[in-house]
């Protein structure tokens, strides 16, 4: 027998073996699927029935790339997320053909002048500039990689005016400066890996004129690596200012306020997507997260629901009082506003006691979490743009919107949305989502199980292998800067030559039927609780 025949035998055995092989894979999975008790659908559909599971499995990426369009998905829709990708990858916001946007739709529009103000006649700070990475595009065929070209790029950082910085408690013993409009939300160490941090810290060091909230998990030094300026969140748990017996620590309190970085403090009451208490799955409290929040490793970790420490408005003001005088930096707090009702009494209370927070983080309910519940990230509290309104509105009343700062928070993105939330009342803004897009995310929707795919909500150190610091912390300057960019050419616009005198006055609303009303009264509707506008049915807030 030839060398052929000895080929030709061996194949077929080997293909009769494979065949068998599967045989008896199929047989084995017939017998334990048709006497299984837990799926139905494989008892009476043994094997073949395992391709739902299967389908089910992969439905999200399935939708993500091949089913949903261009502006469907959620939280965010692939346009919102390549816009985000291409200010930070690129260092381009811009686009051909025309607008998706659905304009037979209601909603919110910025009023643009019929004399827009020239580059040259913006009040913007034109002397600092930074040299940061970006991609170059050379070549996008249909198939292979994609052609790019890494390259240095210097531009402004488009920071404020120094005559325009936004000054924050102005009560404190140093009160915080800030000179841009957009800083990270709250993104604790152990919802985030330390790669992530890391990588965001740095960018946004290099994008300078913000700043990086920690969330509730405390101070790591992840957080301190970029040397961007701090504010420390204290939520409900205490962790980072607690001691081994789980009470408030004036030492720790201390401590953490003599770090360079730290410019203020924020009293956590509440979340958008998790308005009453936090959570982190056990297999992310590794011995360092433990250690950095004060608890046991390796065991699951429940906030209360709310502080021990006060119970209603003046207990917590005083708190807040005696944590500003005891740090000596602004003390802010995070709140969720769910009604008309709750804002008065917050701004009456304000005016009553004669105290107050440096600042009011407004949360919408559209924000994002490492972990949460559905039943309160879909349903309690309202989102950004009714929530604005009547806190803004309530702050006025009672006359002591002057006495603090708002920060608004909720999807706020891209520059127009900015723009509006600044319109409504807001003073900053601040980012969590879209910075963990500028460091890799890509939407698995894994973060509460520790299992992210790319690296960024996960403290695995093999998963975060694949997320490289000193690449991805350019796409945070770059996405930071570009968003400033396009902020201060909004406000051109606009007819105004700085974001910071963005009022009602510049944005209007369009309903259904083409009728155009003013932010003055879209707000009556909201705060005044007139429930149609006239000639034209309920106004979207």
């Amino acid at each position: 027998m030839n060398i052929a025949d000895i080929m030709i035998v061996i194949g077929f055995v080997t293909f009769i073996a494979i065949i068998a092989l599967f045989l008896g894979i199929g047989i084995y999975l017939f017998r334990v699927d048709q006497t299984q008790r837990k799926y139905p659908v494989l008892r009476n559909y043994p094997v073949i029935g395992r391709m739902r599971y299967f389908i089910q499995s992969i439905g999200p990426e399935l939708r993500s790339y091949l089913f949903n369009n261009d502006r469907e998905g959620k939280p965010f829709s692939r346009n919102e997320y390549e816009h985000i990708e291409n200010k930070a990858k690129y260092k381009r916001d811009v686009f051909g053909f025309g607008s998706q946007r659905d304009f037979e739709q209601e909603g919110y529009y910025i009023r643009n002048s019929m004399f827009p103000k020239l580059t040259e006649e913006l009040k913007m700070d034109r002397d600092t500039k930074v040299t940061t990475n970006r991609y170059l595009l050379l070549k996008e065929p249909l198939f292979g990689d994609k052609v790019e070209k890494l390259e240095q790029d210097e531009s402004p950082v488009y920071l404020l005016d120094e005559d325009d910085a936004i000054v924050i408690g102005e009560r404190a013993r140093n009160p915080f400066i800030v000179r841009g409009h957009i800083g990270m939300s709250a993104m604790s160490y152990g919802s985030l890996g330390d790669h992530a941090i890391t990588a965001i810290s740095k960018g946004l060091g290099i994008a300078k004129g913000t700043w990086m909230n920690t969330g509730e998990g405390g101070l790591s030094d992840y957080h301190l690596s970029g040397g961007v300026d701090i504010i420390m969140q204290i939520g409900p748990g205490l962790f980072g200012v607690r001691d081994k017996e789980g009470n408030f620590s004036w030492e720790a309190l201390k401590e953490k306020s003599e770090i360079p970085e730290v410019k203020a403090f924020e009293i956590k009451l509440a979340q958008g997507a998790k308005t009453r208490g936090g959570h982190i799955d056990a297999e992310k409290v590794t011995e360092e997260i433990a250690r950095i929040r004060m608890v046991e490793p390796f065991k699951s970790i429940d906030s209360p629901n709310r502080f021990k420490e006060f119970s209603d408005f003046p207990s917590l003001f005083e708190f807040i009082d005696k944590v500003r005088e005891h740090s000596g930096l602004p003390v802010g707090m995070k709140v969720v506003i769910g009604s008309k009702q709750e804002a008065e009494e917050l701004a009456k209370s304000i005016r009553d006691t004669g105290r107050s927070p440096d600042f009011i983080t407004v949360d919408g309910g559209e924000g994002g979490t490492g972990a949460s519940y559905q039943e309160l990230a879909d349903s309690v509290g309202l989102p950004i743009r009714s929530a604005l309104p009547l806190l803004d509105n309530a702050l006025k009343k009672y006359g002591v919107r002057d006495q603090l700062k708002i920060i608004a928070a909720g999807k706020l993105i891209s520059p127009d949305r900015i723009a509006i939330a600044l319109a409504m009342g807001a003073d900053l803004i601040n980012i969590a989502r879209a910075f963990m897009i500028t460091v890799g995310c890509i939407q698995a929707l894994q973060c509460s199980s520790n299992a992210c795919p790319v690296g960024v909500a996960t403290t695995d150190p093999e998963k975060q292998k694949g997320l490289v610091i000193d690449e991805k912390k350019w796409r945070t300057a770059n996405y930071v800067i570009t968003m400033r960019k396009g902020l201060f050419r909004v406000a051109a616009a606009a007819g105004l030559d700085s974001p910071v005198h963005f009022k009602r006055e510049h944005i209007v609303y369009n309903d259904a039927r083409g009728n155009v009303w003013s932010l003055d009264e879209i707000y009556d509707s909201i705060v005044e609780e007139h429930k149609t506008l006239p000639d034209s049915g309920q106004a979207r807030a």
